[in-house]
């Protein structure tokens, strides 16, 4: 036996070889007979009287001519003039291909997809000037409301810019002794809003009247950089790495408190359900939250601990298309974007961006995510989900982009950044066309003229 030759048979891939095995049973070289085909009476006639006949046409005198006559109607009337004793009366089987020609022909036009492209623009649509914003990555001084009012704390100052007429309005300047603002928040209805300040004290004010409603004090012991509301629960955290549920309806605001970071708390997200609170700290921790689970007498049981990334977290965003999915952004020593299953506690996928991420915002139409990042080129990411494809940087900003807030129909983008600007991007694409719902007006302080 040839070695070589065996060794050159094992060699070949199995795909070759799967197609050998199936051709030889195509395509068989053994005759068998179709039984079915065969006529054995004809067959017995052939080799018993074809014998005879084949003896008389030796011997021509022996037949007379009416006899041969005779014995050709007879062949002609029962088929007898084959030659043939086994035949195939089937047709062949068709060749079958080994590879369809589906496959390697391109799908017809109609097949592919025929929604086209959205176009991104690479540049902010509008730019406005934002002096004496803090270039804090810990604060939190951006928000956009249900109203379609946008918030920005510029130093002791909180502005409202209305994005239906673009007009400009100063809300409050805090004294010094209290200030600066470190967060500001709108609450679910677009009209009241939460202004957390440097010297450990919560703001709550009605932005139509242009009054305050409230102070809540005695919660934290520092300044309050991260608010979060939950209908008419406002979630606050601060320096002090404390978090505090305030219900804003009743006198004694202080309902919960969360401990479990060891560092500033620097990003608060509610879930869509409102049952989970994640929370994000300077000790690089992200802690998840159960209400259902948490009591008063349990302030520390949190549901999961998450402690994979290598810097403080501040960008927070919970998916609106798929529950329990979370997106968090790690500081300038971690630089990924990490998604969580805060069902089962899993990471499900981390992304190194190679820049600090400062904050995220989720598409609330198509399945993509904005990234905003600081050093070294403070731009902002569009990404692809789940394949976390790069599908556009914007570039404009000088300086870090610590904050974005996203508009009330889910397509525009502010962004405000270290370099004391604040920019516009329709990165999202264009409003939907949709007709107009019923106004309701969901106060959630609804008794808040009662509370003295």
């Amino acid at each position: 036996m040839d070695w070589s030759s065996s060794s050159k048979i094992k060699s070949r891939s199995p795909f070759q070889d799967l197609l050998r095995r199936k051709n030889s049973q195509e395509n068989l070289d053994r005759f068998i007979p179709n039984r079915s085909a065969m006529d054995f009476d004809y067959a017995h006639y052939m080799l018993t009287e074809g014998n005879k006949k084949g003896k008389e046409k030796e011997n021509p005198g022996v037949t007379s001519p009416s006899r041969e006559a005779y014995l050709k109607q007879l062949a002609e009337a029962f088929n007898m003039n084959r030659t043939r004793i086994l035949a195939f009366k089937n047709k062949p089987p068709t060749p079958v291909e080994l590879i369809p020609k589906s496959i390697l022909s391109p799908p017809p036009p109609s097949s592919m997809s025929s929604k086209p492209r959205r176009y991104i623009p690479q540049c902010s649509e509008r730019t406005l000037d934002a002096p004496d914003i803090l270039d804090d990555f810990y604060l939190n001084l951006l928000d956009w409301g249900s109203r379609n009012v946008l918030c920005i704390a510029l130093g002791n100052t909180v502005y409202l810019w209305n994005a239906a007429d673009c007009s400009t309005a100063e809300l409050v300047t805090v004294d010094e002794e209290d200030g600066p603002v470190t967060s500001v928040s709108w609450a679910p209805n677009g009209r009241d809003l939460a202004i957390g300040l440097n010297n450990s004290h919560v703001q709550l004010w009605d932005s139509d009247a242009s009054r305050m409603l409230r102070t809540l004090r005695g919660g934290h012991q520092a300044r309050v950089g991260s608010l979060c509301w939950n209908s008419y629960i406002l979630t606050t955290g601060g320096l002090d790495s404390r978090i505090v549920n305030n219900d804003i309806r009743v006198r004694s605001h202080i309902i919960e408190s969360y401990r479990g970071h060891q560092q500033e708390v620097c990003g608060l997200k509610w879930s869509p359900s409102g049952r989970q609170l994640a929370s994000g700290g300077n000790d690089n921790v992200i802690h998840i939250w159960d209400r259902s689970i948490v009591s008063a007498n349990s302030p520390t049981h949190w549901l999961h601990r998450f402690e994979e990334h290598r810097a403080a977290v501040k960008a927070l965003a919970w998916c609106p298309f798929q529950a329990n999915l979370l997106a968090s952004g790690g500081g300038g020593g971690d630089h990924c974007i990490k998604f969580w299953n805060t069902h089962t506690g899993a990471c499900l996928n981390s992304v190194d961006t190679g820049s600090q991420v400062c904050a995220l915002l989720w598409n609330k139409n198509e399945r993509e995510l904005l990234s905003s990042h600081g050093f070294t080129h403070n731009q902002l990411s569009l990404w692809k989900y789940p394949s976390m494809v790069k599908m556009a940087e914007l570039k404009g900003h000088t300086s870090r982009v610590l904050f974005m807030a996203q508009s009330p129909d889910g397509c525009t983008v502010a962004s405000a950044a270290g370099d004391e600007t604040l920019r516009f991007w329709n990165v999202f694409g264009t409003p939907q066309v949709s007709k107009p719902l019923p106004k309701t007006d969901t106060e959630p302080f609804a008794h808040v003229n009662r509370i003295r």
